[in-house]
């Protein structure tokens, strides 16, 4: 079953009247969302569904996007530029000094196991002067490129760095946390410097507070100094938000400036990927 979770657009402006329309796409085994806004980035609407349970495999999730895609009519517009994510956790970071485009698979091996019939791409992330190695969903992107030709996509972990390190105005190290339905990412910053960026798997409170405070006492850092920002699918009542808050004190929530957030009753902190500015 696919349940939409919000689905809103705003009040003063109509999609059918706007010319110059930009889509993004952001996708999961747990989910789908988008987000259409104007030639100035100025979002117009958003939508977003989640699945009764995580797909087990690009196979499965296809059928969910399909079924999205036969229902929802505001993907069947005409679009100026088509933006997919991809979010999934078959991503490594590779410095530029190191990188070999010959050698793609055996980044990848490193961290996961990949699979001879894998497509494997990168993101040039020249903030950080790295490049993001990852397996996009091959079936998928086909699928859409059905439905709209050409169009750019990227790996999600690719958008959360760009878009953090836009933000940093600091120049201590700080650790930014974006939560999903059963995953996370963790991205530590020093000024717009990249320390740390991975993505993590979670069952329980348990799981999400052991790799955070893992990953802290691994970076040798201080949970009694450290500045931990919040985005995503955490909310002050959730289990996930009152364990990281016995351990570390100085949390907030990132919150974006979209105006988008008026028209939505989602928090400003949550979807930053698609909506954080």
């Amino acid at each position: 079953m696919i349940k939409i979770k919000v689905q809103r657009k705003t009040n003063n402006t109509s999609l059918e009247n706007t010319k110059n329309l930009k889509l993004s796409i952001q996708f999961s085994l747990d989910g789908f969302s988008f987000c259409i806004s104007e030639e100035n980035n100025t979002i117009l609407y958003f939508s977003e569904y989640t699945f009764d349970k995580v797909q087990t495999t690009p196979k499965n999730l296809l059928l969910k996007i399909q079924e999205i895609f036969k229902k929802d009519s505001n993907l069947q517009k005409d679009f100026i530029a088509v933006l997919v994510i991809h979010q999934n956790n078959l991503s490594t970071l590779v410095p530029n000094q190191y990188f070999d485009e010959s050698k793609l698979e055996k980044y990848l091996n490193f961290n996961i196991k990949t699979l001879a019939t894998d497509f494997i791409t990168f993101d040039n992330l020249e903030q950080i002067q790295a490049k993001n190695v990852f397996v996009p969903y091959v079936n998928i992107n086909n699928y859409l490129f059905q439905n709209f030709g050409e169009f750019d996509y990227k790996h999600h972990l690719s958008i959360l760095i760009e878009k953090l390190i836009e933000k940093s105005t600091f120049t201590d190290k700080r650790m930014f946390v974006n939560v999903n339905t059963s995953t996370f990412d963790i991205i530590v910053l020093q000024g717009k410097n990249l320390v740390l960026a991975n993505s993590f798997s979670f069952n329980t409170k348990e799981d999400f507070i052991y790799y955070i405070l893992f990953t802290i006492e691994q970076l040798g850092l201080d949970t009694e100094k450290l500045q931990l920002s919040l985005m995503g699918g955490i909310e002050e009542e959730s289990e996930i938000y009152k364990i990281v808050y016995v351990y570390i004190r100085n949390i907030h929530f990132l919150e974006s400036q979209s105006s988008i957030f008026n028209e939505i009753s989602h928090s400003k902190h949550s979807n930053f990927i698609l909506l954080g500015s």
